[in-house]
């Protein structure tokens, strides 16, 4: 009786696994002819932003919908393929695309515990990262396993490995691990160390929840699991685990992957590129050379932004830029304040920040990154009066106002404000005309205005010190006399119309030194300096000539 049902239940096994066999062909059979083909991944063209570079080779704007650095696998540094592995795939290189032990390990822990723990390979997340929607259906499950099976049957492990490394998104519109680098560490990807390593590794499973930007705390939180796995796995020692957990992790606060403040230069170049290429200027990976210098642009923003600062401060306190209201409760208080920061962000060296406490001694502050400061002595000095109870109600400072604070000379914190004044500068080589430098206006973030190639005013009365300084040059000194007297310049002379300079006082005072004339601002002299200057250089030529 027993052997009869022995075989009974071994011929109804055997007819289930026959029915699954087929019922898998017969999937196999309709699914599989409708697969993309594989050009994609053979012939690998990622969507690679135009960048702009300086005359060094530094960086100074990027522009595309994807950051993006392409990397040969051999350039990707052993400790970093290692975390990969660790975080995402540990048998990458001994399954076939789909890992059946990694799945019945995941439904075991599915069953047991209740929650939902994924079996993805490295390879599946190609075949959807290429091919596939994020949607939850059977069928899509099954083109993904279908098409991480035909990856495998046509690249080898390391090209699989390559694709992963490049295209996978990991937050901050950062595609690929080389990209992430510079972002978040602001390094190569060959010079990160295992700390870092561990870090990156971790984004692929959530970009946001694990950002260590957004969220430091499960960034954390998750580099120590990847850490953990890799030393499970004997990928890294007991020495290197603890050194790696220990480790500072310094993590860019401000995404900014330009070495030098060159906004307005990067524009420019993104005009002139879209005018050729259009949309494919983004995403055919041009790289653009310009005459602009770090050096020199790095020198010429500071400058810029120092005096337009200097100058707005010589004028006064005018208030808080707004105020928000602020709740008592902690919990909501903090929700507030991040509200809040999205409608103001940090000038470079000008941080937003939101008054919390204030009295005429001390302003306690925070800042858009959350951090809580106290400003006292000196650094209330700017904004004194707005301390007083006999301030107006709309220049108070007061808990909910919206401020800007910087750090002194000594690193101290200071009250400060954005300027209302703009500036620009501009600096080009004489000898063939290229731009070494250029700054368009005080913050490119707040007005994109280019003061530089936008304004188009004339310089008026400021030009009058570089026509002196050449007529020192040729000979002129400040007591030099020159006649401020009427003059008239007839068409054939100016080649158009008829020109008669006059002085914005309409007053002449006759022969004059050219310090005062300088000092005076007068049109008249200017003319007949320039003149001068202009029949000086002719003589000159006819002189050369002669020779």
């Amino acid at each position: 009786m027993l052997k009869r049902w022995l075989i009974y239940l071994a011929s109804v096994l055997f007819g289930l696994a026959l029915v699954g066999t087929l019922l898998v062909a017969f999937v196999f059979a309709l699914l599989y002819p409708t697969l993309p083909t594989l050009e994609a991944l053979t012939d690998y063209q990622p969507k690679v932003p135009l960048r702009i570079l300086s005359a060094e080779g530094e960086l100074l704007g990027e522009f595309g919908e994807e950051r993006r650095a392409v990397v040969k696998i051999k350039e990707v540094p052993e400790i970093m393929r290692r975390a990969i592995l660790a975080a995402e795939d540990e048998r990458f290189y001994q399954h076939g695309g789909v890992d059946y032990i990694s799945v019945l390990r995941a439904a075991l822990t599915n069953v047991a515990s209740g929650s939902q723990q994924g079996a993805g390979t490295i390879t599946m997340q190609v075949a959807r990262n290429f091919f596939l929607t994020r949607e939850r259906t059977l069928t899509r499950k099954l083109r993904e396993v279908l098409l991480a099976y035909k990856i495998e049957a046509n690249l080898s492990k390391d090209q699989i490995l390559e694709l992963y490394v490049n295209q996978i998104f990991l937050g901050q519109r950062a595609y690929g691990f080389a990209a992430a680098a510079q972002i978040y560490f602001g390094k190569p990807l060959g010079q990160i160390d295992v700390a870092e390593a561990a870090m990156l590794a971790g984004l692929p499973k959530a970009p946001s929840a694990y950002n260590p930007v957004a969220n430091p705390k499960r960034a954390r939180t998750r580099q120590l699991y990847v850490l953990r796995r890799m030393h499970e796995l004997r990928f890294i020692s007991d020495g290197e685990l603890k050194q790696a957990q220990d480790a500072p992790l310094v993590v860019r606060q401000t995404i900014r992957d330009t070495t030098a403040h060159a906004e307005f230069v990067a524009e420019m170049v993104r005009q002139t590129m879209f005018e050729t290429y259009g949309e494919d200027s983004y995403t055919r990976g041009l790289t653009v050379y310009t005459t602009v210098r770090k050096v020199d642009q790095d020198a010429a923003y500071a400058a810029m932004r120092r005096g337009v600062i200097d100058y707005d401060r010589r004028h006064g306190y005018r208030g808080p830029e707004a105020y928000v209201s602020l709740p008592s409760d902690p919990a909501e208080l903090e929700q507030a304040l991040d509200s809040a920061f999205q409608d103001f962000s940090d000038s470079d060296n000008l941080d937003a920040a939101i008054v919390v406490a204030a009295s005429p001694v001390e302003v306690q502050v925070v800042r858009s990154d959350g951090e809580t400061i106290a400003i006292n002595g000196d650094g209330l000095k700017f904004a004194a009066r707005a301390l007083s109870d006999k301030a107006p109600a709309g220049n108070r400072i007061r808990r909910g106002a919206v401020i800007r604070v910087s750090r002194d000379d000594k690193g101290r914190w200071q009250i400060g404000q954005m300027p209302q004044a703009e500036s620009a500068l501009v600096s080009a080589r004489p000898t063939d005309g290229a731009i070494l430098s250029l700054v368009g206006g005080f913050d490119f973030d707040r007005n994109k205005f280019n003061h530089v190639t936008q304004a188009q005013r004339q310089p008026g009365s400021a030009f009058k010190p570089f026509i002196y300084s050449a007529a020192l040059e040729k000979g002129f000194s400040p007591a030099t006399v020159v006649n401020d007297a009427p003059l008239y310049f007839d068409a054939a002379q100016t080649g158009s119309e008829p020109w008669e300079p006059k002085n914005y006082d309409g007053k002449y005072e006759g022969p004059m030194r050219l310090r005062t004339a300088l000092m005076k601002s007068k049109n008249l002299v200017t003319v007949r300096v320039m003149q001068a200057i202009g029949d000086l250089r002719t003589a000159l030529v006819h002189k050369q000539d002669r020779r």
